[in-house]
């Protein structure tokens, strides 16, 4: 718990539990379907592992998340109590993409943005033979500038180096063209008319493009 404020009042309360750094990200990633530690550490790649596990078990105790076991190991899922946070995570990234300025050039991941492409799949378009989207971000080192999505039997992987299969689609845009319109400030459509997206391969999987990712907040519910 963060430092108390000694006020009666119900948000003063909320908010010794959830202002502390990392909190509410860390139920954003959970929220997201993030069960395990290694999943939650991909969505957060710059929170250390360590004040990860103190977060995680301060919330656990406050009987925001449960701790349990499954066949992959230790897994973390929201009680009720941090379910029902859904709808305030939901409006405060609304509000922040409404609100808040441009994004900053330090702001820009993209192991992050992939990972977020990655679970935000929606599953009812997911193509069922295997399918190979390569994205290639101008403005990003060559040493990270390209990146894969697998699809195979309707599971999906990400890839830092080249998967060696036959690619389906590639998508040649900046690492912030990318980011907008996963954030749906801008459309695969508009972008690919303007010529700040440019997609060469199958045309079935083109078409498929603009009704493949989820917009942030939908995964939650899908």
């Amino acid at each position: 718990m963060g430092a108390p404020y000694y006020q009666f009042c119900p948000v003063a309360k909320a908010m010794e539990l959830l202002d502390e750094r990392w909190t509410l990200l860390v139920i954003r990633e959970l929220l997201a379907g993030s069960q395990h530690f290694n999943e939650l550490r991909r969505g957060l790649p710059r929170m250390s592992p360590a004040l990860l596990s103190k977060r995680l078990h301060q919330l656990t105790v406050a009987g925001l998340v449960i701790k349990s076991e499954d066949g992959s190991g230790i897994c973390y899922r929201l009680s009720d109590a941090g379910r029902e946070l859904e709808p305030i995570v939901v409006q405060l990234g609304a509000w922040g993409v409404r609100w808040i300025g441009e994004i900053g050039d330090r702001d820009l991941d993209p192991k992050l943005l992939m990972w977020d492409l990655h679970r935000h799949v929606d599953p009812a378009a997911a193509p069922q033979i295997r399918t190979v989207l390569e994205f290639d971000f101008a403005d990003v080192d060559p040493a990270r500038r390209r990146w894969w999505l697998v699809f195979s039997g309707g599971d999906v992987d990400v890839c830092d180096q080249d998967p060696g299969f036959d690619l389906s689609v590639t998508i040649r845009t900046t690492l912030r063209m990318m980011i907008m319109i996963w954030r749906g400030d801008q459309t695969w459509e508009r972008a690919a008319r303007n010529g700040t997206v440019t997609i060469d391969g199958a045309a079935p999987i083109r078409r498929l493009l603009p009704k493949l990712f989820l917009l942030p907040g939908q995964v939650w519910s899908a």
